[in-house]
């Protein structure tokens, strides 16, 4: 190991480059589909090394002294993102004749500005590092602040942060309820990158000792929380959800004619009868922009919708709203989800707060006019977001709190909310990325939710993979990708935390504190040493 490292140290001009890029795309593999955790203990080894030869010309400026390191991050991250999120292209492909252009800014674009986030990690660490193991906790602190960087900025993108590599199953999920996914950012990187503390001698017995101690209590406390049972639910309040997955190809989705009959598709899936003969669905779900059309202008769906459903029975579907002012100017779209009871009335509503960059919307509109660019997936002139998230109260008392496609991914999202809801409906259409690790990804982003908030998940999506996930992230009934049909299953209790939403952001940030305190005292030590 000690050879490999020297190697990595003293590498220069495009093999070091390149190193970079490989170990970062090497990382991507502790993603899903794939959750093979163990890579990040030889991608994060081989960054350290090359941090660890990453040195400026000390006669200039502080950026210039900087750069090299700055560098190999940005390029750890390009290997990184363009194998963790190349399934984004798969988007502009949909309707190819007016994105296909956009590809590259999709495949390459997307990931080398993400990139820039960890080569800001890179660089903040390289100013705190010194040649013990303290300079991977400097890494590991930098990385956490560059990771919530990512989730905030530009309205935020926090989809495959490197601490989601150290949480591929359940087992490994549980730690989230503790620390929250901020802190998990650094603990990951610290356990990750304590390898290479083994080939270069000074500090590897405390270091490796410091993150054996915590990987064997992450696994240690996943395994208490999964042994502990679920809270009793109330027979009469035990309620059955329907999952309706359709499996509509987008081209058919977008396509105008097709309209009654992705409409049909949905209603007949949502009067099949159970197989089982067991309790009817008290609640019946659909996925995002379900329903084809503007509902409230179309009167005879919401009577086909009261036809579907049986007495008693509420479906919750996504479905685009419009809305209109007494000024006569263009009306807004909302991505909203509806609640309509048995009689065809829409008796709850919510709408999406988080709009996907260029997606559903486009920053600075008026100048992407006027080179004829658009949102790839909203409606004439652009969605508009919502100000707030709110709870949607079922008739029956349940507190369902709704929220659309990859607002899942934020943790922050929801703020206080969560601990006023019963569970977390999600709606979302994947299909936009067709058979790409898309799906998966987002679907595991949605298992953490669901532990990080004690709440069970009900995840709707169009093409796949719809589930109903319990409050330990584990699936309880679940349709496969491209698997068309429903299933019914039993919504889990929540489980009430220890520790809220805000007290482990107050714990990340002390965490934050410690690690650059650690290491800028040791830092100076080092420069202010007596020869």
């Amino acid at each position: 190991m000690e050879r490999l490292a020297a190697y990595v140290t003293l590498s220069s001009g495009w093999k070091r480059f390149l190193i970079a890029l490989l170990a970062g795309a090497f990382a991507a593999l502790m993603l899903p589909p794939f959750g093979i955790f163990l890579v990040g203990f030889i991608s994060f080894p081989i960054l350290v090394w090359l941090i660890d030869g990453a040195s400026g010309d000390p006669d200039r400026g502080i950026l210039r002294r900087l750069l090299p390191s700055f560098r190999i991050g940005w390029a750890f991250g390009l290997g990184y993102f363009v194998a963790g999120l190349w399934w984004i292209g798969n988007s502009m492909l949909v309707e190819a004749d007016e994105f296909a252009w956009a590809l590259p800014l999709a495949v390459l674009g997307l990931p080398a500005f993400l990139a820039l986030y960890y080569g800001l990690a890179t660089a903040l660490a390289r100013l705190l590092w010194t040649d013990g193991f303290v300079r991977i906790i400097a890494l590991a602190g930098a990385f956490g602040l560059a990771e919530w960087l990512r989730g905030i900025l530009f309205t935020g993108f926090p989809w495959n942060a490197v601490g989601q590599g150290l949480m591929p199953f359940p087992l490994m999920m549980q730690s989230l309820t503790l620390i929250g996914s901020h802190s998990m950012n650094v603990v990951a990187v610290l356990i990750f990158a304590a390898p290479a503390l083994i080939a270069t001698g000074r500090g590897a017995k405390a270091g490796v000792g410091l993150a054996l101690l915590l990987f064997t209590a992450h696994i240690g406390f996943g395994y208490y929380q999964l042994q502990l049972a679920m809270p009793p639910k109330e027979k009469e309040n035990q309620r059955v959800v329907r999952l309706v997955q359709p499996v509509i190809d987008q081209a058919a989705k977008l396509d105008d004619s097709e309209r009654t009959s992705v409409f049909e598709q949905h209603l007949a899936l949502t009067k099949a009868a159970r197989a089982d003969g067991g309790k009817r669905p008290d609640y019946v779900i659909w996925p995002e922009t379900s329903i084809p059309f503007i509902l409230t202008q179309n009167p005879d769906a919401l009577v086909r919708i009261a036809d579907a459903l049986e007495d008693g029975q509420i479906l919750i579907a996504g479905a685009v709203r419009t809305e209109s002012d007494s000024t006569g100017q263009e009306p807004r779209y909302y991505n909203s989800v509806y609640v309509i009871d048995s009689q065809g009335q829409i008796i709850g509503a919510a709408d999406k707060v988080h709009l996907v960059p260029f997606g559903e919307y486009l920053p600075f509109e008026d100048f992407w006019k006027q080179i004829s660019v658009k949102a790839i997936a909203a409606m004439p002139g652009g969605y508009s977001a919502a100000t707030q998230h709110h709870i949607l109260v079922m008739p029956d008392g349940n507190k369902l709190l709704p929220l659309i496609c990859y607002e899942i991914i934020f943790p922050d999202e929801t703020g206080e909310l969560a601990s006023q809801a019963d569970a977390i409906v999600n709606l979302t259409n994947d299909g936009w990325f067709g058979y790409t690790p898309g799906p998966w990804q987002h679907f595991f982003q949605a298992r953490l939710r669901a532990v990080e908030t004690g709440l069970p998940v009900i995840r709707n999506s169009n093409s796949g993979i719809s589930a109903v996930i319990n409050a330990k992230g584990e699936i309880i009934s679940g349709l496969g990708f491209q698997s068309k049909g429903y299933i019914d299953a039993s919504i889990p209790t929540k489980i009430v935390l220890l520790l809220d939403s805000r007290t482990r952001t107050t714990y990340f940030w002390l965490l934050e504190c410690m690690a650059v305190l650690i290491a800028f005292f040791t830092r100076m030590s080092f420069v202010f040493k007596p020869n």
